[in-house]
C-alpha cells in the first residue's frame, strides 16, 4: 500500500500527500540552490525526520513506562556539503524541561532516540551529532 502521492507544481516547488490522512505539505528548493525558500526544502525535511522520530519512539517507550513524556522539545542545525550537494551533518540539540527521569533512565531513553528508525536508515557518512540537554 503507498504512503504518499507527490507531484511537481512548477517552480522548484512540490505537493505531498499523506495518503492515509489526507494531509499535505509542500517543499521549495532552497534559496541558495536557486529556489524561493518559502517552505521546507527536500533535505530540511529529513533534517525535520531525525528530530520528529527520534521524539516519537522515546514517548512509544516512556509513556508505556508511565513517564511524563511532555516538555521533550529539539532544534536541529543542517549542515550541507557543496561537491556533491548533500546533508553531510545534522546537529540536534534535545531539551527536556523539568524531565522526571533519573540519570539510568535518561541513559536508556538517550539510547531509544539515538536508534530511531530514521537515525538507523540515513547513510553512515552523514554525521549526526546529537547533544542532550535534561
Amino acid at each position: 500500500m503507498k504512503t504518499v502521492e507527490s507531484k511537481y507544481l512548477g517552480g522548484l516547488r512540490t505537493s505531498s500527500v499523506h495518503l492515509k490522512s489526507k494531509n499535505t505539505y509542500h517543499t521549495d528548493a532552497p534559496i541558495d540552490n536557486n529556489g524561493k525558500g518559502e517552505t521546507f526544502s527536500p533535505t530540511d525535511t529529513v533534517a525535520t525526520a531525525l528530530g520528529a522520530c527520534m521524539m516519537t519512539v522515546m514517548a512509544i517507550a516512556g509513556e508505556k513506562k508511565g513517564f511524563d513524556m511532555s516538555g521533550m522539545h529539539l532544534a536541529t542545525e543542517k549542515v550541507m556539503s557543496a561537491n556533491p550537494r548533500r546533508i553531510a551533518a545534522l546537529k540536534v540539540d534535545f531539551y527536556w524541561d523539568d524531565c522526571p527521569l533519573n540519570d539510568e533512565q535518561k541513559e536508556w531513553i538517550k539510547e531509544i532516540g539515538l536508534n530511531c528508525p530514521v537515525a538507523l536508515s540515513l547513510h553512515p557518512e552523514l554525521k549526526q551529532e546529537i547533544s542532550f540537554h535534561f
